[in-house]
C-alpha cells in the first residue's frame, strides 16, 4: 500500500514527511524521527526501492509517464464506469485491445488493481468528463500526467 504512487502524493499533500514500511529495520524510524525534527523528508529504503522500480519520485509523482492517446482514452473511459466490452464496442476495437491498452497504462503507471487505477485517475483530475467531445474520444491537449 505505501508503493502506490497516488496515496503518497496524497500523504505529501495533508503534510506527512516521513514514510517508512513495517518490513523495514527498526533503526529507521528513529531515523525518521530525527529528519522529522530538521525539518526534513524521510522515505524508508524498501518504500524507495519500491517508488524506484516504478518511476515514482518520493513526492509520489511519476516520472516521465507518457500514455499514448489510445491508452489515455480507454483509462478515461474505464474509470467512468463503462467496462472494457462497453468500451470495446463504442472505440470500435476489440476487447483484447481495450485490455491490453488498460493493462499497459496500468503497468506503465506502476499500479496493479483497478482500485488503485481509480485513485490515480481521481488525484491526476482523469475523472473530468467534460474532456471527452462528441464522439466519445477524448481532446488531443489533455494530460496524461497532472
Amino acid at each position: 500500500m505505501l508503493e502506490n504512487p497516488a496515496l503518497l502524493k496524497r500523504l505529501r499533500e495533508v503534510g506527512v514527511t516521513a514514510v517508512i514500511n513495517k518490513s523495514d529495520d527498526l533503526s529507521h524510524i528513529g531515523l525518521a524521527i530525527v529528519h522529522v525534527m530538521r525539518g526534513q523528508e524521510y522515505i524508508g529504503p524498501s518504500v524507495r526501492l519500491a517508488l524506484d522500480s516504478m518511476g515514482v519520485s518520493a513526492s509520489g509523482q511519476q516520472r516521465d509517464v507518457v500514455l499514448s492517446k489510445r491508452e489515455l482514452e480507454v483509462v478515461r473511459l474505464f474509470v467512468s464506469g463503462m467496462t472494457i466490452t462497453e468500451i470495446a464496442a463504442q472505440l470500435k476495437r476489440s476487447i483484447k485491445t481495450i485490455s491490453t491498452q488498460k493493462n499497459t497504462a496500468m503497468r506503465k503507471l506502476g499500479i496493479e488493481r483497478d482500485s488503485e487505477l481509480f485513485q490515480y485517475a481521481q488525484s491526476n483530475a482523469l475523472l473530468n468528463l467534460s474532456a471527452y467531445v462528441g464522439d466519445g474520444n477524448l481532446d488531443d491537449t489533455i494530460p496524461a500526467n497532472t
